[in-house]
């Protein structure tokens, strides 16, 4: 991609932030009664707000867009249902919506593993679905790249992420030479460990990564893991547990007395607004010290433009939260497909996916490219410090690193990442 974006020939800029008077027209240019997306996340259990913010993003996009006009006259209807963060539910759900409901797309999906089992049944069905937050490489990189299932769409930034934005963040830093990981003891902890110590490595041979504690779905006591990696005295520490688990384990370091102890905290997904929220009191009191560091796949002070401003402002009017990164993929992935059935003037998964050959499309999160390889929406990230500031009642990311697609995406052919401890 290249540093600054020439006019893209479909920028939907129009169909996001100005609206015409009038529901969608009745003259639906498609020959249906309306587009029917169905939506999924995990709704319930620890990670629930994940799904809810889905559920906001799904709903406030698809009443904008009718209210806009819809889509080639169209009214977008949408369903969402629990996905439990169980991949048995996760498939159920998508037959269901598709089979039973009539979905013409699918939207959504918190978990790597729900995503994982659902690729091929969509390949089944015959629908694409817009994936919005589940970070797991293997779902562009094998099923999409490697498997040809062009059902798959990924709107959210993969876990690349999570892992060589951190090792481009750090691999100046030569006061830090040992690493130690408290790590989601999953899928998703194993390979951003795996894959930041591969990146980190290029850089600075001379690192060691001196522990690794592996914390099992749920945890909630989070000392033992804690002890077993400073006993080694790392410099920094990697941590992969996330929402709810993320704010105890930050929680319980602090009163381990961590950040007297080491250089820096990498939090992955620690930028999503349920954490930042979590955490509100100890960044207010500056309890970290400025040593932790965390992303997330939207933050809502970046990027610093008038179509985020305007949609953060629209979102906490309609729901009085702030949009966390799974809301921001999943009301733009809403506008991807409005584009691009515009652009085929069909519903049709063949003619859609190659509507969205070369398009690059403004969101609230900035610029997307397709990518057609793997079929994944890139885009710039940031990362960055939880701090205060006094345009937010919740902390923001400050002293923000951003990075290019071009810098931190892998690219074909894909080297395996190992999946295990």
């Amino acid at each position: 991609m290249n540093k600054k974006f020439a006019v893209p020939s479909i920028l939907v800029l129009l169909s996001l932030f100005v609206f015409v008077s009038g529901p969608a027209s009745a003259q639906c240019k498609l020959g249906v009664p309306a587009i029917k997306v169905g939506v999924q996340g995990a709704a319930s259990g620890p990670h629930a707000d994940y799904g809810r913010q889905i559920e906001m993003g799904a709903t406030m996009a698809a009443e904008e867009i009718n209210a806009a006009g819809g889509v080639l006259g169209c009214k977008v209807e949408i369903r969402f249902l629990d996905d439990e963060n169980r991949p048995a539910t996760g498939v159920k759900n998508a037959r269901l919506l598709v089979t039973d409901w009539g979905a013409h797309f699918t939207v959504g999906t918190d978990s790597s593993g729900v995503a994982m089992a659902m690729g091929p049944v969509l390949a089944e069905l015959k629908r694409i679905h817009f994936f919005t937050h589940a970070a797991t490489h293997r779902l562009t990189e094998d099923l999409v790249a490697g498997k040809g299932i062009k059902e798959i769409v990924r709107v959210s930034v993969p876990i690349y992420q999570d892992a060589i934005t951190a090792a481009l963040i750090f691999k100046d830093r030569m006061d830090i030479k040992r690493w130690a990981n408290i790590g989601a003891d999953y899928e998703y902890g194993y390979v951003a460990w795996n894959m930041f110590k591969e990146t980190l490595r290029k850089y600075r041979p001379d690192v060691e990564f001196v522990g690794e504690a592996w914390a099992p779905f749920l945890t909630l006591d989070f000392s033992p893991h804690i002890s077993a990696v400073m006993a080694q005295k790392p410099d920094a520490i990697f941590a992969t547990p996330w929402a709810g688990e993320a704010v105890m384990l930050l929680r319980q370091a602090l009163i381990q007395g961590v950040f007297d102890n080491v250089q820096v905290w990498w939090q992955a997904m620690g930028g999503s607004v349920d954490v930042l929220e979590g955490i509100s009191a100890e960044v207010a009191k500056d309890r970290f010290k400025g040593k932790l560091w965390a992303t997330a796949r939207y933050i809502h002070n970046w990027p610093d433009t008038a179509d985020n401003r305007a949609f953060i402002e629209r979102y906490r009017k309609r729901w009085a939260r702030f949009p966390n990164y799974s809301a921001e993929t999943t009301y733009s992935a809403f506008f991807i497909m409005k584009a691009a059935v515009e652009k085929a003037r069909s519903m049709e998964t063949d003619k859609v996916v190659a509507a969205m050959g070369g398009m690059q499309i403004r969101n609230p999160g900035g610029v997307r490219e397709f990518r057609s390889v793997d079929q994944q929406f890139i885009y710039n990230v940031p990362a960055g410090r939880p701090v205060m500031d006094t345009r937010y009642p919740i902390p923001v990311l400050g002293d923000l690193k951003v990075f290019e697609a071009k810098d931190y995406y892998r690219y074909p052919p894909f080297t395996p990442v190992s999946v295990t401890k």
